[in-house]
């Protein structure tokens, strides 16, 4: 009777064990999904699924999907009595086939345009385009897609209006009209308003100004869309809680939309994510062509970990953290702002495999003793 006792002890010990590895997560989703949505922005061949490898991860670590390119104006509304939505049905269907969220991008922005409608310069004609566009996109996926940016980039870095073809034509209503048809189209979608570099304090108060007038005129803002284009030493997380927030302190939704956490050095400190801005490439600017070093494979490692223990601490105000492509290989920032330089932004490096970052993202919902209410350090 004597041995009963610790055999039982070890037992029930084993029981536990086993337990407690069948219940850690295996994936982002999984980890992450009485938080929020972990997203993902999908190129056209993801979309299309040419690469298995890739559509495996997708399918695996994902359930919110954002069209990288094939939603933006150029493309799906090529030229002004010819829509093109091969690819976006496409998007639409993988979404719905996987059961992910699914995030449209985007109906209003300066970049990107097809060519005829840089061209418009009548306040008339600006009004039907718009009327058109928002119109039949939104009515054709009603009911299909959870949320859309409706109206992106609409400002400058002091927070002042960006002087787009919008503003010069119709002023500032485009930006309420641009909500009000949306809504219009498709009453029960999320809209939102998004934009880079909008958890910095001027900007921050231009999204709110903005945000309060499109209301104030009668159109329905349900989030905004905080694009997190971020560097290892900045933003603040000060800036990025104190934005969290403000918005959510005037009822918006706060959703992180494309991130990516750039490990190379930029001309001038240049920050955000404005498309048109390219510079001469040198080696100095392209350190780690090969590899990343450990060194920096840390510092990313620790720098989405201190952000996501942010994100945990206010999840009850965030709806969707959304990653600016799936691996280090597509990475618009290989060729944003400097072309052909060798970027290690995301989760997942070019050979498809999990980082330090990855990995550091994981261990915090798998460490219990991790408290998430206490104040952080850069």
């Amino acid at each position: 009777m004597k041995l009963i006792k610790p055999c039982l002890l070890a037992i029930t010990t084993l029981l536990f064990v086993n337990c407690t590895a069948q219940k850690k997560a295996s994936s982002l989703k999984e980890a992450y999904k009485k938080d929020f949505y972990i997203g993902t922005a999908l190129s056209a061949n993801q979309i299309e699924m040419k690469d298995a490898k890739q559509d495996a991860l997708i399918r695996k670590e994902f359930n919110a999907i954002t069209a990288e390119n094939i939603m933006k104006s150029m493309f799906v509304h090529p030229q002004k009595d010819k829509y093109d939505f091969a690819l976006t049905d496409k998007f639409i269907a993988y979404g719905e086939k996987n059961k992910m969220f699914i995030h449209g991008h985007t109906l209003i922005w300066h970049s990107q345009l097809a060519p005829w409608m840089e061209k418009i310069k009548d306040s008339t004609e600006m009004k039907a385009f718009m009327k058109d566009h928002i119109t039949t996109i939104v009515s054709k996926y009603k009911g299909r897609i959870g949320s859309w940016d409706v109206v992106n980039e609409a400002l400058n870095e002091d927070g002042t209006l960006r002087k787009s073809v919008f503003l010069n034509t119709l002023g500032e209503q485009y930006l309420t009209d641009a909500f009000k048809l949306a809504a219009a189209a498709d009453p029960k979608v999320d809209l939102y308003y998004n934009d880079y570099n909008n958890e910095e304090p001027a900007k921050r108060e231009g999204t709110i100004n903005l945000i309060k007038k499109v209301r104030a005129g009668g159109g329905k803002v349900d989030g905004v869309g905080i694009q997190a284009h971020w560097r290892l030493e900045s933003p603040s997380l000060q800036e990025i809680e104190e934005s969290i927030l403000a918005y959510s302190a005037i009822g918006l939704k706060v959703a992180f939309t494309e991130l990516d956490i750039t490990v190379l050095p930029n001309p001038w400190d240049l920050k955000g994510a404005d498309v048109n801005q390219n510079f001469e490439g040198s080696a100095t600017m392209n350190p780690y062509p090969e590899k990343l070093p450990a060194d920096v494979q840390d510092k990313l490692a620790q720098r989405y970990a201190s952000i996501f223990k942010l994100f945990l601490k206010h999840k009850d105000k965030i709806s969707r953290v959304t990653f600016w492509g799936v691996y280090d290989g597509q990475s618009w920032l290989n060729d944003w702002p400097i072309k052909g330089r060798t970027n290690y932004p995301l989760l997942f490096d070019a050979q498809l495999q999990p980082k330090k970052a990855y990995d550091s993202i994981m261990q915090l919902k798998s460490q219990n003793n991790v408290s998430i209410d206490k104040g952080f350090k850069d």
